[in-house]
């Protein structure tokens, strides 16, 4: 099954529609953590207007006076809808999901119910930078299963994983990050049909971050963890966050397998209240309205991945890049540049460009760094330039 879009096409590029000017307007964390001549290419923000629905139903809620506290079903059931029509996944059940502040606050959430303090979580490195912190702060221990060389889950080292963290006869959880960031790798059903199996076998919950769903290149197919085979008694956090560019308007998903409904019905009733209202409202009119601009992002992010490609083959050979099959990142191996364990330093103070360092990102980090593609051809071509001259 690939990717199928479920609006008329037309839709102008959002990925080319602002100006660098303009976006320097902006005082979100990617345009005000560095100073102004850097070319800002590292935290996962789009260069990009909102989607027209989008914006029509929070200047709706504006003029309502509608900014109280969340309630209802329409966020989950505007996923499910997408779900079907977009991965041909029919079995959402919106009577097993519920309102998060966002996705990581969701992990958390999740975590504490099917793990205890100091108990161990399984994570994919080089992962989101964020799962350690988390996890740490949650007062779990992290444990690494990491990728394999081609960059995919390695059932022999995650089930190894799995065997040592309930060695001892507690509880584990296995945060399973699906597209993979920083990699862009969108797994198989039968990849996650696998860990599944593995998973029932050792008695490990898995809690899923499937922020990065709608974002999947042309021809890719993204398989829901939860429509696997085996998958009943998994959790996962899904958002409009990252395929619609809203982060800062709060909202997530938490949803349950069957056999995992128990778990979520135990969270705090206290949890719902975190998510911003404007943001459920916002979230919700993008999945249900906002697909054709979302296709034309994807497009977008195609031919951004496509002229990346080009340009490091041209100005930066010794780079290695594997184009993702999802998310808006690349993930570039730079070891043969001679920059050490964190090139991103050599590219922002010799260079002028932003980029997520890789050693953040846990084991096989080193010496690679994060470019967040969804910005114009025009940023992707000045940092690469400037990414080359780092090197002279």
């Amino acid at each position: 099954m690939t990717r199928i879009p479920q609006d008329p096409p037309g839709e102008p590029d959002p990925l080319r529609a602002l100006t660098l000017d303009r976006l320097r307007r902006r005082t979100s964390m990617k345009w005000r953590t560095h100073p102004a001549d850097v070319l800002p290419l590292w935290v996962a923000e789009m260069d990009v207007p909102l989607a027209r629905p989008v914006v029509r139903a929070v200047t709706d809620a504006m003029e309502l006076g509608d900014t109280g506290y969340p309630a209802g079903t329409a966020y989950a059931e505007a996923l499910a809808a997408f779900a079907g029509k977009r991965w041909g996944w029919d079995d959402l059940a919106v009577e097993r999901t519920a309102i998060v502040p966002d996705v990581m606050l969701g992990v958390v959430e999740m975590l504490k119910l099917v793990t205890g303090p100091g108990d161990p979580v399984i994570v994919n490195p080089p992962v989101y930078p964020p799962f350690y912190q988390f996890v740490t702060h949650l007062d779990r221990r992290v444990v690494e299963a990491p990728l394999g060389a081609d960059l995919r889950l390695d059932p022999q080292v995650l089930e190894d994983a799995f065997r040592r963290a309930v060695a001892g006869g507690g509880r584990a959880a296995y945060l399973l990050c699906s597209p993979h960031n920083p990699t862009g790798t969108v797994h198989t059903a039968e990849e996650l049909a696998s860990v599944a199996a593995l998973a029932e076998r050792y008695g490990v919950r898995v809690v899923a971050d499937e922020i990065h769903a709608p974002v999947v290149a042309e021809g890719v197919r993204f398989v829901p963890y939860l429509s696997v085979p085996g998958a009943e008694r998994g959790l996962s956090l899904m958002s409009a966050s990252k395929g619609w560019n809203l982060p800062g308007l709060k909202a997530a998903l938490a949803l349950a397998g069957p056999g995992a409904a128990g778990d979520l019905a135990r969270m705090p009733e206290e949890v719902g209240h975190g998510p911003s209202h404007v943001g459920v409202i916002a979230h919700t009119a993008a999945l249900r309205d906002g697909t054709a601009w979302l296709d034309a992002v994807l497009a977008g992010l195609d031919a951004n991945r496509r002229l990346l490609t080009d340009l490091l083959a041209a100005h930066l050979p010794g780079v290695v890049h594997h184009p993702g099959e999802a998310t808006y990142l690349a993930w570039l191996d730079c070891r043969a540049l001679g920059l050490g364990d964190d090139p991103a330093q050599a590219f922002l103070h010799r260079g002028r460009v932003a980029l997520s360092p890789g050693p953040d990102f846990g084991t096989g980090g080193a010496g690679h760094v994060r470019l967040n593609l969804a910005t114009s051809p025009e940023v992707i071509t000045e940092a690469v330039r400037r990414m080359a001259s780092a090197l002279t």
